[in-house]
């Protein structure tokens, strides 16, 4: 029993201290301005927290988006915070960051709160925020067809080193009809109807963008209904243009997939919903392109045990994170310990899904208490058989979790 007790401290202790590489955030370099989102009134109208807010709000949706962002914020703390136990998860997520930051949470005092917030400038704030989360490198969602973003990297800037890029391109692949004359647009000789040298300028327009960013991977967001083979454009594309890209440069492709979009429109970024979607299609890819690397995570709980057999299958498949509706402590468990007993440790047990900056100390806060708990348990099983992990494997298991099992199949 005193080697168990001694074995879970041992893990926890890594698991909290050992630096934690983010693969995948909807955050910026603070170079971008105020595109990267922080501070507590975006913590308070975080898309979680306005569609739980609904549920008690009685007020017309119009009515809502019309308040300020400071107003919108003192809706939500009344109705989420004042009004009812703050039990989701999203909530008790800002008290985590409250928590961490010295604040006095138990007055229940907003407008002290946020004079808090009002004393940090962003780079200082950038820099409390990783260390809180003990987050070496975050990867960030860049969009080429992000008409605010697109002028930031255009004009170039001095990057900071602690964030990474990923290469985002939705709009080239789910709505085709109205990126090619972007496309055209910006000097690349592509037509709607795939003809002439289309697949080819649509490749170089990739090259141009993973080298102007540093991209690490490339990837989209997809319905659950994605299917491949099929006789569609994504499919067309992806097969023609984003995987001949991905083998001449070897980049990865991260499929993201389950996403219902705009289920109730009225709620805006708050509004989508997730499907069941079809692993398949994944393991298709994997066997016909076995030189592409693909990364992929689905948003539907029926379909993790079936990606967790696919990942057994296809060694150029690496799966990720509990995400957005996953992200909660009960399924992040099960999940992490179903993938430590289909795939050990070649897989990647979290990311932060962050929008805003504040974030990534209660989702790794919360994140690193259940791996670490689950990994502990997985660890008592192993001395029960007289294999006891040293100091040093379990330190190494922790950094391939935290990140860099990922970092070494990019670069595989």
């Amino acid at each position: 029993m005193h080697q168990s007790l001694s074995l879970r401290q041992q893990v926890a202790d890594i698991v909290q201290t050992t630096p934690v590489f983010d693969i995948h955030t909807h955050l910026y370099d603070p170079a971008f301005g105020g595109l990267l989102l922080w501070g507590l009134d975006e913590l308070l109208t975080y898309h979680y927290l306005v569609a739980e807010g609904f549920r008690y709000f009685d007020l017309p949706y119009e009515k809502f988006w019309a308040l300020s962002k400071t107003q919108q914020a003192d809706l939500i703390w009344d109705a989420l915070f004042i009004q009812h136990s703050p039990l989701s998860e999203a909530c008790r997520g800002v008290l985590t960051v409250l928590h961490a930051l010295g604040l006095d949470v138990q007055k229940r005092d907003l407008p002290v709160l946020r004079r808090h917030f009002a004393k940090w400038n962003v780079g200082d704030f950038t820099t409390k925020a990783l260390e809180l989360a003990n987050v070496r490198k975050v990867c960030m969602t860049n969009s080429p067809f992000d008409d605010l973003e697109r002028p930031v990297w255009e004009r170039r800037f001095v990057r900071d080193e602690r964030f990474t890029a990923a290469l985002r391109i939705d709009p080239l692949l789910v709505d085709w009809e109205n990126t090619a004359p972007k496309l055209h647009a910006w000097g690349y000789d592509v037509r709607a109807d795939f003809s002439g040298q289309t697949f080819g300028e649509v490749r170089r327009f990739l090259a141009d963008w993973t080298r102007r960013i540093d991209a690490q991977y490339c990837m989209v967001s997809l319905t659950p209904d994605f299917a491949f083979p099929a006789d569609t454009p994504t499919a067309r594309l992806i097969e023609h243009a984003i995987l001949p890209h991905g083998r001449e440069h070897g980049q990865a492709f991260a499929l993201m997939i389950g996403v219902q979009r705009n289920v109730n429109p009225q709620l805006r970024l708050a509004g989508d919903s997730v499907g069941l979607a079809d692993v398949g299609a994944v393991e298709n890819l994997c066997a016909q392109f076995p030189d592409n690397k693909f990364l992929c995570t689905m948003l539907a709980l029926e379909n993790q045990h079936g990606l967790c057999v696919a990942a057994r299958k296809f060694r150029n498949l690496h799966i990720f994170g509990c995400w957005w509706f996953l992200n909660n402590p009960s399924l992040i468990k099960d999940i992490t310990r179903m993938r430590l007993e289909l795939l050990g440790l070649s897989m990647t047990p979290q990311h932060s899904d962050c929008r805003v900056l504040d974030q990534l100390i209660y989702k790794w806060s919360h994140s690193r208490a259940i791996i670490g708990k689950v990994l502990a348990r997985k660890y008592d099983d192993l001395a029960a058989t007289g294999w006891v992990p040293t100091g040093a494997e379990i330190e190494r298991d922790v950094r391939d979790l935290f990140g860099g099992a990922l970092e070494r199949f990019l670069k595989g």
